[in-house]
């Protein structure tokens, strides 16, 4: 009975050292990498081996051992023997039952070192197990930091993915939208270009509108007014509309531009349509000067509309084309409100425009939105730093937010403060005193110093004026997109100033072409005409892009606002002042003034022929702050 327990016990341990040497064996081939599958095989084909080995060796040993037990206990008793057994039963069966339960995944919880000991195993026995375990140990602890060490770069590896997946998105918002990939957008942005240019249109419909109705308001005698007091209430206007550009300018920036461009034309067509009912000049004045409030909702707003929702590089093509809405506007003015007056009445004059107005309005507040975000579109640009830390939670964006700026901030921080803002005014200041000069002195020139017969005549051959600045103001955008698309690495806003000063050394051949030609050359007038409105209308239209651009979307308004109030106020030095000119020293001083006017415009401008647009020098300090 002893020998068969000590038979046995030996077989079982020679189990559990083959079970714990091919456990060892794979730890080890498992932390070692893997080159191939062919690696794989052979590790797997060596572990069978050794296992083998392993086996045939633990066999020698207990046998040996047994041997010597069995030497131990051939002097005692059967009870003896018994006892001794039951002791080792005992002893080793809980082991082995444990270690089946746990699928052998485990180290058991007695080694084939304890049962050698029990059994009476040499020491050397003992030693190699001992090391066996500590390479176990040894290997486990290298895959642990290795894993670690893995789980750091994985972890470096996502952080750096994310944030240059988050840039890569802002800096492809740009190519997604314009390329027209986003569902929607191209025919949604089309759609608001529309509105902005047919309700600045209607704008110029009910400022022209009492223009052309007068002759025939002079002429009701019921109303006992004449031209000196149609002169008091058109000169109201101006001064209005000057100072009306500049504040709604300023308040554009803090109200929605939908509202204002919307409610502004709504406003308006019913100021026109009150002025149509009213029947004493103390009114007229009074309606005359609220319409010039309302009529300066108009420009910044559509400003502000246009910067949001087409890129830079595109811009210039766009609001040129939306410049044009002066043109359509100057066009249709004289058909609608002229046509009315004189068919149905002078009040029908002023009814007309006003209930397209009001129509057109109400169209712009459901339809219109300020931005593409609005809308529910990402923005068309942004600032390249703005993306290179979009990997931040929306708690710390929300930190680093600038504080919403007040308007009297806005405009003293924003666009007072500018330098190249001023350089633009003045050059604007410029601009007008020739562009008003030209569209009210040039019929006065050509009757009295060409001697053209009759104002229909005269009015035929300045014409012109209106198409020329519409094929000007066309060429001029989409002639500096070009420029910037060329010159990517150079200032966005100086590459349409030198398309503007280009345009100013036309402006002034045009003016000398316009004196020279004789009277006999009507066509060449017309065509002398024809280059001087496509030469002045350029800058008209790129030094109120310029002015959008040096101060980026929160302050677009305030620019807009402050542009149109100094250009209008050129606007009036060309009136009286002009006129004063002409009577003391001739039409030789006024193209004289013109000119002066064009050169001084241009060298204001020589120090702006590099300037960069506000998201270029977000960029750029984005870029030496993480140098």
């Amino acid at each position: 009975l002893a020998a068969a327990k000590e038979k046995e016990a030996a077989e079982m341990c020679a189990t559990q050292t083959a079970i714990i040497a091919s456990e060892n064996i794979a730890v080890k081939s498992k932390s070692l990498p893997s080159k191939s599958a062919d690696a794989r095989t052979k590790a797997e084909v060596s572990v069978e081996d050794r296992s083998k080995a392993s086996v045939e060796a633990t066999s020698v040993v207990a046998a040996d051992t047994a041997a010597k037990d069995t030497e131990a206990t051939a002097g005692l008793t059967t009870a003896q023997v018994l006892e001794l057994a039951s002791k080792a039963a005992d002893k080793f069966e809980p082991q082995v039952k444990g270690k089946r339960q746990a699928g052998l995944q485990k180290k058991p919880v007695v080694t084939p070192r304890d049962i050698s000991r029990y059994l009476g195993a040499s020491a050397k026995t003992d030693t190699n197990a001992s090391a066996s375990s500590n390479s176990s140990a040894s290997s486990k602890a290298s895959e642990s930091s290795k894993a670690s060490a893995n789980a750091n770069a994985n972890e470096n590896a996502s952080k750096k993915q994310k944030t240059k997946a988050a840039a890569g998105k802002s800096r492809g918002v740009e190519q997604v939208l314009l390329a027209g990939d986003v569902p929607g957008f191209t025919l949604r942005r089309l759609g608001i270009f529309a509105c902005i240019l047919v309700g600045y249109s209607c704008y110029y419909l009910t400022r022209n509108s009492l223009t052309f109705t007068a002759p025939v308001l002079v002429a009701d005698a019921s109303l006992g007014l004449d031209i000196t007091a149609i002169g008091l209430v058109t000169s109201i206007f101006p001064l209005c509309y000057g100072c009306s550009k500049f504040i709604s300018g300023t308040l554009s920036d803090v109200l929605s531009p939908r509202l204002m461009l919307g409610g502004g034309l709504l406003m308006t067509g019913l100021v026109n349509c009150a002025f149509g009912a009213s029947s004493s000049l103390t009114l007229f004045c009074g309606l005359w000067a609220l319409n010039g409030l309302l009529q300066g909702f108009g420009a910044p707003s559509c400003a502000k509309i246009l910067t949001a929702w087409f890129a830079t590089k595109e811009r210039g093509t766009y609001w040129g084309m939306w410049n044009i809405a002066h043109n359509l506007g100057g066009f249709g003015a004289p058909i609608l409100a002229g046509t009315a007056a004189k068919t149905l009445g002078w009040r029908y004059g002023l009814f007309a425009p006003g209930a397209i107005a009001i129509v057109v309005g109400l169209i712009l507040l459901v339809v219109c939105r300020a931005s593409p975000e609005a809308a529910g579109y990402p923005p068309v640009e942004l600032p390249e730093n703005k993306a290179l830390v979009s990997n931040q939670t929306e708690e710390e964006d929300e930190e680093e937010l600038e504080p919403e700026l007040s308007v009297k901030d806005n405009l003293i921080q924003n666009v007072l403060s500018n330098p190249y803002i001023w350089g633009l005014a003045l050059t604007y200041f410029c601009v007008y005193i020739v562009r008003q000069g030209v569209t009210s002195w040039s019929v006065f020139y050509l009757m009295k110093e060409k001697a053209v017969q009759d104002v229909a005549q005269a009015a035929t051959r300045v014409a012109g004026l209106e198409l020329g600045g519409l094929c000007g103001s066309l060429i001029a955008g989409r002639l500096s997109d070009y420029m910037i698309a060329k010159n990517q690495n150079k200032g966005a806003v100086g590459q349409r100033i030198r398309v503007v000063m280009v345009y100013l050394v036309g402006v002034g051949l045009s003016l000398l072409a316009f004196k020279a030609v004789p009277a006999s050359s009507p066509v060449l007038q017309a065509a002398s005409v024809f280059m001087l409105g496509f030469f002045l209308y350029g800058p008209q239209m790129l030094i109120g892009l310029c002015g959008a651009e040096i101060v980026g979307r929160k302050s677009v308004g305030a620019s807009e606002g402050f542009l149109g109030w100094v250009a209008y106020l050129g606007a009036a030095n060309a009136g009286a002042p002009l006129s004063i000119l002409v009577r003391k020293f001739g039409w030789s001083a006024f193209f004289t003034t013109l000119i002066g006017a064009s050169v001084v415009g241009f060298c204001l401008l020589i120090p702006l022929m590099n300037a960069k647009s506000f998201v270029q020098r977000e960029e750029a300090a984005y870029k030496l702050a993480n140098a």
